[in-house]
């Protein structure tokens, strides 16, 4: 029964506890939800609209009138990159949520039920995560075409056999712990078994591994958008933000500075969280 207690996921009460007692967590918190707060604050705090031009100010440098200067059209830095992290975030956000549910479930079923249906679904995870992740999603997002939908399907693929191979891996852990075998003995169906039991007790992991592969998906949006595969022009995102800035680094590196200073800010801050988590929910421990 002690496994029970180890893997069980932690409540939000808990998750809260883990964050803020450990540093590292807190500061990841913190870029976080820094980033997070100016996504969803975007139309009260961003001082101009993403995409209104000051002809007379192009290529300003940061002042007074925009603190973080202006692009080749007058559009704010400031402002795009807050309008940008709305973006950045929601692509990173529901990728995670896509592959970790999809993933989970694949997991789930394929350590419970093993034998062929293990070997069918591994070996298609095995397949997809043989590929490099960032030559996969640009592969994906070439064939399917670029927009934001089709980014999110992208990095949701490259990051499904990781959530897979967690929950396969604990599922073969739970299945044969004794309140497990209890509830079969006791007559209880499959679905109640996987759902109410095994599933609870295999998302500790699950959840960490989220909030790492949050930071990367983060980094994939920004290689595709960069690349012009992923949400395109004039919807402002951190990648493509920097795609925009190669043609003035001399004139104006401040383009590339503070869009690429926002993607390592919170990519550092989904890493710090990460780790702290591990540290606290990792059942070797």
């Amino acid at each position: 029964m002690s496994g029970q207690a180890t893997l069980r996921a932690p409540g939000p009460a808990a998750l809260l506890r883990a964050m803020t007692a450990d540093p590292r967590a807190a500061l990841g918190l913190g870029l976080v939800g820094l980033a997070a707060a100016a996504a969803l604050l975007a139309p009260l705090i961003a001082p101009y609209g993403p995409d209104t031009p000051d002809f007379v100010n192009t290529l300003a440098p940061p002042s007074a009138l925009h603190w973080l200067g202006t692009d080749e059209l007058g559009r704010d830095a400031l402002s795009r990159i807050i309008y940008g992290a709305q973006t950045s975030l929601f692509v990173g956000v529901l990728s995670v949520v896509v592959a970790a549910f999809a993933g989970t479930a694949l997991g789930l079923v394929a350590g419970y039920f093993g034998r062929v249906i293990d070997a069918v679904i591994m070996r298609i995870m095995d397949v997809v995560f043989a590929f490099p992740s960032i030559l996969l999603a640009l592969a994906i997002t070439a064939v399917l075409g670029p927009s934001l939908n089709n980014a999110v399907l992208a990095i949701a693929v490259v990051n499904l056999p990781v959530f897979a191979r967690i929950a396969r891996a604990q599922t073969l852990v739970v299945r044969e712990l004794e309140f497990v075998e209890a509830k079969r003995a006791l007559g209880f169906g499959t679905p109640n078994i996987l759902l109410r039991t095994i599933l609870p007790n295999i998302l500790a992991p699950v959840i960490v591994q989220g909030s790492l592969l949050f930071a990367s998906a983060i980094i994939t949006e920004s290689y595709l958008s960069f690349l012009g595969l992923g949400v395109q022009p004039p919807t402002a995102t951190w990648g493509n933000m920097l795609r925009n800035a190669i043609g003035f680094m001399e004139l104006a590196p401040w383009l590339a500075v503070f869009p690429g200073a926002a993607i390592f800010l919170t990519v550092l801050g989904c890493n710090l969280l990460g780790d702290g988590l591990r540290d606290r929910f990792d059942p070797r421990d």
